[in-house]
């Protein structure tokens, strides 16, 4: 089975992927002080989720230069195992107004009792919560199974990098159609069209509060300018304004800590984007211009016209997908994630110049990066601390085990102290090792590796009943938590 799934995936290399995909990038060839199998094995052990048995025989063949251009170009590779492993989630397809459809049947239930057992709403409950499971679960199992190994790299980089938490009310409604229809399809697009994607996505809009903010009393809405034929606050109290998200699409989104901006910046920014809400019927974005300020703004030196409704909020999107501190912020983040937790300067500096020349071109950014003298270097090489969703994704791959398609493999992340979709706060997980190593996690991973290798892992299926003394070594060994 193995053999013909390596055959399968070096077919895929002369694939033409329909007639929209992407031309395979050219990329020189690698020179760096690492050996050829060293070259390969850090590849695989960044840009995918860890090597499985084959695979650095796999790159040989290929080549490891076609091998990345072809992880780039993630719409040229067939992925049957993927495909296969997630198609048993049936939840991952359910559009949003019927989660939210559910979502008011129990809350409706929840004040009368006399409904609370009804087998309806019994299985509202459960369709719910399943949704929310079956999200992380597949997930993991694409980290796992995927032929597409730096693309779910890069979908985890987002989601991870456009933090939201799957605990706060209602966001555990949006979080299907966050992870499918906002982060999958844009992952290695443009950043301007994510970002804007994630501005209007619910999942955001109502973990940072934006769904509720709306024109304060000192200015105008477009209702009070004329636009509008009635005046919705007439008698009433307005929404008011919330900066929570204006905050974070500036520190954690764009530009970064450092990147320039005031506190009246993010005040005009969250005016800017008044009116920006939740259409909770539909589960789906809709822009309000009752409470929309639509008094003129100033937000990093750039004047926003009066008398304007949606466009405010776009050209604040425009302004900072274009910011040169967003260049910055954005390429030392991917440096980071791929090369070191130091993200040399003269990397960060010449992939930012990449980043600004592509107008925001993430395929061509990561590219960038991962071909870099700087990815391939001694420095770089298995300096990285493994995150816990990385180090049960490589454990599962180099053992040849799947999660068998609950939630207890996911739950494993978890204890190992990174829940999916988990993070309370909107910076995302940490990606440097300071947070992942301390005693109680090491004790905690090395315990993983053995229930693994003695098949004892909770929601993962091993294709033996045991493995041999030599791979159980490797998945309980120190060396194992790096990358």
């Amino acid at each position: 089975m193995r053999r013909l799934i390596l055959g399968t995936v070096v077919a895929c290399i002369a694939c033409s992927g329909g007639t929209s995909a992407p031309h395979l990038a050219r990329i020189a060839p690698i020179q760096s002080e690492l050996t050829r199998d060293e070259q390969i094995a850090h590849a695989l052990s960044r840009l995918s989720y860890g090597a499985r048995p084959g695979d650095i025989d796999l790159v040989r063949r290929v080549g490891l230069e076609r091998w990345i251009a072809l992880q780039l170009t993630p719409e040229r590779i067939k992925d049957p195992a993927g495909d296969s492993a997630v198609a048993s989630y049936e939840s991952l397809a359910t559009p949003t107004n019927e989660l939210t459809a559910a979502f008011r049947e129990v809350r409706m239930a929840r004040r009368d009792t006399t409904r609370r057992g009804e087998p309806a709403i019994m299985q509202s409950r459960r369709d719910l919560q399943m949704a929310v499971n079956e999200v992380g679960s597949a997930k993991l199992a694409r980290a796992v199974v995927s032929e597409r190994q730096l693309y779910e790299q890069m979908v985890d980089f987002w989601e991870n990098h456009f933090s939201v938490f799957v605990g706060k009310g209602q966001t555990r409604l949006f979080i299907p159609s966050y992870d499918r229809d906002v982060i999958r399809p844009l992952a290695l697009g443009r950043f301007r069209d994510l970002l804007g994607a994630v501005a209007q996505s619910p999942a955001m809009l109502f973990y940072l509060d934006n769904a509720q903010s709306g024109a304060d009393s000192t200015h105008r809405t477009l209702a009070e300018l004329g636009r509008s034929s009635r005046r919705p606050f007439a008698g009433r109290r307005r929404p008011g304004l919330n900066e929570n998200y204006a905050r974070e699409l500036m520190e954690l989104h764009t530009l970064g800590v450092d990147g320039g901006y005031t506190q009246q910046d993010v005040i005009e920014v969250a005016r800017a984007l008044t009116g920006w809400s939740i259409d909770q019927a539909a589960g789906a974005f809709v822009f309000r211009p009752a409470i929309h300020d639509a008094d003129e703004k100033m937000v990093l030196g750039s004047r926003l016209e009066a008398g304007r409704g949606i466009e405010d909020g776009e050209q604040v999107l425009d302004i900072l997908a274009r910011h040169p501190s967003t260049a910055r912020f954005i390429t030392r983040k991917l440096a980071v994630r791929f090369v070191s937790d130091s993200a040399p300067p003269e990397l960060v500096s010449r992939c930012a110049a990449v980043f600004t020349k592509t107008d925001g071109d993430i395929r061509q950014v990561v590219q960038c990066v991962v071909t870099s003298p700087e990815f391939f270097s001694k420095r770089a090489y298995r300096a990285k601390v493994k995150t816990p969703f990385e180090v049960v994704a490589s454990a599962l791959r180099a053992a040849e085990a799947t999660p068998d398609g609950s939630p207890r493999a996911t739950q494993i992340v978890a204890r190992l102290g990174q829940p999916i979709f988990g993070r309370q706060t909107p910076d995302g997980w940490p990606d440097r090792a300071e947070e992942w190593v301390n005693a109680g996690a090491m004790v905690n991973r090395v315990n993983f590796g053995l229930s693994l290798a003695q098949g004892r892992a909770p929601g993962v299926r091993l294709k033996q009943a045991s493995l041999d003394k030599s791979v159980a070594s490797l998945l309980s060994s120190p060396e194992f938590q790096r990358r």
